[in-house]
């Protein structure tokens, strides 16, 4: 089937993604690693593109992203910023960037949206951060809200584990929606929470809610590129539908190279740049009398 490519043209803005929950349209969010994929997340579609602390495990091989920090999240902010033309684009406050004090959050929220040229950022967030991500959005910053499973809290958590699966539990996400609501987030990313509770933070919230492996029911879904392409093979999620299978095509492609470079078979005339016969036989006539092949100018 041939992609579905946009080609409206208008700019996705935050009045837009609002409407989209009224109108009960389906907000799609793609999560990219690097320009060409915001380009092209851009080009099918794409309502936000966000570069999120994924990167740290997709590209940079790390464990987590609790290692990233402001620089870091600058270089992939500024790809998607670049890569995107229609989408709302975003970039996630990495760890520890609007934990210690309300200051610190609006002076780095200020210096990422500034130093990328994103429009929004991404704050993984609960009750107890909702007063500097409140700062941030009366600093005049748009925040999307991520809760449910949030890797910047895993140890805390029980790990990488589906949340909302108890009546406790559940209730806690809701205060945190709730907590992010009230601090002004346009929208809220749950991540792998219970259908059922997604489904009703849905309901009742006046935002968006979008969902990145949390079952049906949301306002939109988000989703890791990397993860759809098959590009992280370290760990396939549950709620991964894979469209492709990039890894298995770059070893074809990678091996195939290697076996024409050794066979002899690439590179082929097609493949080079040569002199013209002038040009050629001038040249092998002024390095044919050094032995060593060098020019009179370097041997001097």
């Amino acid at each position: 089937m041939a992609p579905t490519l946009n080609g409206s043209g208008r700019k996705v803005t935050l009045p837009a993604i609002a409407g989209k929950k009224a109108a009960r349209e389906q907000i799609i969010q793609f999560a990219v690693s690097n320009y060409r994929q915001a380009r092209v997340a851009d080009r099918v579609g794409a309502d936000i593109v966000v570069a999120t602390d994924a990167v740290a495990m997709t590209e940079l091989g790390r464990p987590n992203g609790l290692t990233l920090d402001l620089a870091e999240m600058k270089l992939f902010g500024e790809a998607v910023a670049r890569g995107t033309t229609t989408a709302l684009t975003m970039v996630t406050m990495p760890y520890w960037s609007y934990h210690s004090s309300i200051e610190k959050a609006v002076e780095n929220a200020g210096w990422l949206i500034q130093n990328t040229g994103v429009e929004a950022l991404e704050c993984e967030g609960n009750v107890h951060h909702a007063p500097a991500i409140a700062a941030i959005v009366k600093a005049g910053i748009p925040v999307q809200a991520h809760i449910g499973l949030t890797s910047m809290r895993i140890p805390q958590i029980g790990g990488l584990r589906a949340q909302g699966k108890t009546v406790d539990r559940a209730k806690e996400i809701i205060d945190d929606a709730w907590a992010m609501v009230d601090a002004g987030c346009f929208s809220v990313l749950c991540e792998i929470t219970t259908e059922e509770l997604t489904q009703h933070l849905a309901e009742i919230l006046p935002v968006p809610v979008i969902s990145i492996g949390a079952g049906r029911g949301s306002d939109g879904s988000a989703i890791v590129v990397d993860d759809i392409l098959g590009l992280y093979e370290e760990h396939v999620p549950r709620h991964v539908k894979l469209y492709s299978d990039l890894i298995t095509s770059m070893e074809t492609a990678m091996a195939e190279f290697v076996d024409d470079v050794r066979s002899g078979e690439y590179p082929q005339e097609r493949h080079v740049v040569q002199m013209s016969h002038e040009v050629n036989s001038k040249f092998r006539s002024a390095v044919s009398s050094h032995v060593d092949g060098r020019t009179t100018a370097a041997a001097q």
